[in-house]
């Protein structure tokens, strides 16, 4: 019960701070408006610097890396940028269609000078959190090595054990069933984009460092994703399963002289990653905007009708918002599951030898 009470706490807080911090976001604006969608994005986009709750004047600094169109490289902190700082002849553009990017100014030919976009390599604050998110698999997949290396095979306990537990459970329940004697092949890969999309899952619920960057509501984030599981996929598919693509075994009247199943399952080798990079995208987007809508509910019925209805609309914020966060955290782990084994099953598919072959194969696998 304990247990249960400091968890509720937590998730409490972690909202309290949201709120504080959405609420400082509406600081310094005309007449105490809110622009909610402003902030919506805000908060689930990008940027060059992390957020820092009950302040939205003040953000940790990261590095730009820019080349400007003579092909000079410059390195400087996002820190000189902040608040329409320019520096080196950069800026952070408002509005347009570079809004919220790093910008320049060069000559236009005619003697005046034209907005241009920079070779843009900066670490962003999703960068920086993808970083953080893989040295964070990196040492926990370390860290169960060295126990074995120091222990043999005695089982380790609470933090280490759940992390054993939770990779016994996806190999030998997910990965081993479906591709059979292909298992430790894969093993690695599967193994690796789990846990990477569960931890990018859960900082993505914190909304203080190193947490509260949106990386799997990003769609290039899910979309390089299941390009990976899509270069496994047909790289290492089976003669038999390329035959499958462009010869199918249905009625040759559905291959010649239209060749409808082919151009089907060919197009099928396509749809099966983007509905990995969709599924991923919107499950999580959609959680992490419900908590920020909620959140802003408070501000916009205290608005509305003063502060007794900004205090009621509060508390039942407060209580939807703590709910969600925890259906979140059962949501990335679900996700991070749907999204491994989605991914064994595709490859399993690829690997098939024949209807009566090889253990590797669906067939054997059920």
């Amino acid at each position: 019960m304990k247990k249960v009470l400091t968890i509720l706490s937590a998730m409490f807080l972690l909202v309290m701070l949201g709120t504080q911090s959405a609420m400082a976001a509406t600081e310094g604006e005309e007449g105490g408006s809110i622009n909610p969608k402003e902030i919506i994005f805000e908060h689930l986009g990008d940027g060059y610097g992390w957020e820092v709750p009950f302040s939205h004047s003040h953000r940790i600094p990261l590095p730009v890396i820019v080349r400007d169109y003579e092909g000079t490289w410059h390195v400087f902190s996002s820190s000189r940028l902040m608040h329409g700082g320019e520096y080196d002849g950069f800026t952070i553009a408002e509005g347009g269609d570079y809004n919220g990017k790093v910008v320049g100014m060069r000559p236009d030919g005619s003697g005046g000078m034209v907005q241009y976009r920079p070779l843009d390599l900066s670490i962003t604050k999703n960068v920086a959190a993808l970083i953080i998110s893989a040295l964070v698999v990196a040492l926990m997949a370390f860290w169960l090595v060295r126990w074995y290396k120091r222990n043999g095979m005695k089982a380790p306990r609470k933090g280490l054990g759940a992390f054993e537990v939770t990779v016994a459970y996806i190999y030998d329940g997910v990965i081993k069933p479906t591709l059979g004697t292909k298992a430790k092949k894969f093993a690695p890969y599967l193994l690796t984009v789990f846990f990477f999309i569960l931890t990018m899952n859960l900082l993505g619920l914190i909304v203080i460092f190193p947490g509260g960057a949106n990386l799997t509501g990003n769609l290039a984030v899910t979309l390089v994703l299941s390009i990976f599981t899509f270069l496994l996929t047909n790289l290492f598919g089976t003669k038999h399963y390329w035959k499958d693509i462009f010869w199918p075994d249905v009625p040759w009247w559905l291959k010649v002289p239209i060749p409808m199943m082919p151009v089907i399952e060919l197009f099928g080798i396509f749809t099966k990653p983007a509905a990995l990079t969709v599924r991923l995208f919107a499950n999580m987007m959609g959680g992490h905007m419900i908590v920020i809508v909620l959140t802003l509910l408070i501000f916009i019925f205290t608005a509305i009708g003063g502060l007794a209805i900004g205090g009621v609309t509060t508390v039942v914020s407060m209580l939807f918002s703590v709910f969600m966060l925890l259906i979140d955290t059962l949501v990335s782990f679900i996700q991070a599951y749907v999204f491994t084994m989605l991914s064994t099953l595709f490859i399993s598919l690829a690997q098939a030898g024949g209807e009566h072959e090889g253990e590797g194969s669906v067939a054997k696998a059920e």
